[in-house]
């Protein structure tokens, strides 16, 4: 599988390009900005058709792309069910703040468990909520794609409308810690003292899941 990481944009965003090598299928996730960049960085790899955008949640620091990258490529825009409205539908205040456009509806919602194919790969869905209702994050084989619900040392924050610590450090124990302790993190900020980590490491050193 092709992944790579990309910090877009003003607020440390990490987009993500997953591709299939066999097809040159491939989706974004979280296409914050800087979508040319994007694109052009998905063709290098051989990535020729992006098939879907997937939003780890719906807020605009993370979506703003959404529309452009569309636009682009004819992609669907995928998201948990709970974010969907979030996701089209964000204050111009906060468009304003992150200098952004409004994403267009998501074309599907998506559900825990559920795989989303794309080529012969495929990423799956963990429905983790807490940093917002339709939190999700993307298991890649050996990698899990953590958005906002799990950073390098740290978690996302749960005082914005829909937030809920109780309801993140569950989603945190009972999905993310739950798999092999060699699984890379790949956040959605580059907030800690490295890129990714792993599920052991964070295990061992982040206050918040250590044990």
């Amino acid at each position: 599988m092709i992944l790579e990481q990309v910090e877009v944009g003003n607020f440390a965003v990490f987009a993500y390009i997953i591709g299939c090598p066999d097809s040159g299928e491939g989706v974004i996730v979280d296409p914050a900005a800087e979508v040319d960049r994007l694109v052009t960085i998905a063709n290098k790899r051989g990535i020729t058709r992006i098939t879907y955008i997937i939003n780890t949640h719906g807020h605009a620091d993370h979506a703003g792309g959404n529309r452009k990258l569309k636009g682009l490529t004819g992609a669907k825009i995928l998201i948990h069910k709970e974010d969907a409205e979030r996701l089209s539908r964000p204050s111009p205040l906060v468009l304003q703040l992150f200098e952004c456009e409004a994403s267009p509806p998501p074309d599907r919602t998506v559900a825990d468990g559920e795989l989303i194919e794309f080529g012969r790969r495929h990423l799956k869905v963990l429905h983790t909520p807490g940093h917002t209702p339709g939190g999700i994050c993307l298991l890649a084989d050996s990698q899990v794609v953590t958005g906002d619900t799990l950073f390098v040392g740290g978690i996302g924050r749960t005082d914005l409308p829909g937030g809920s610590f109780d309801l993140l450090i569950h989603s945190i124990q009972t999905k993310l810690a739950a798999l092999p302790d060699e699984t890379v993190v790949l956040p959605g900020h580059n907030y800690g003292v490295r890129p990714c980590s792993t599920i052991g490491q964070e295990k061992r050193s982040n206050p918040f899941i250590r044990r």
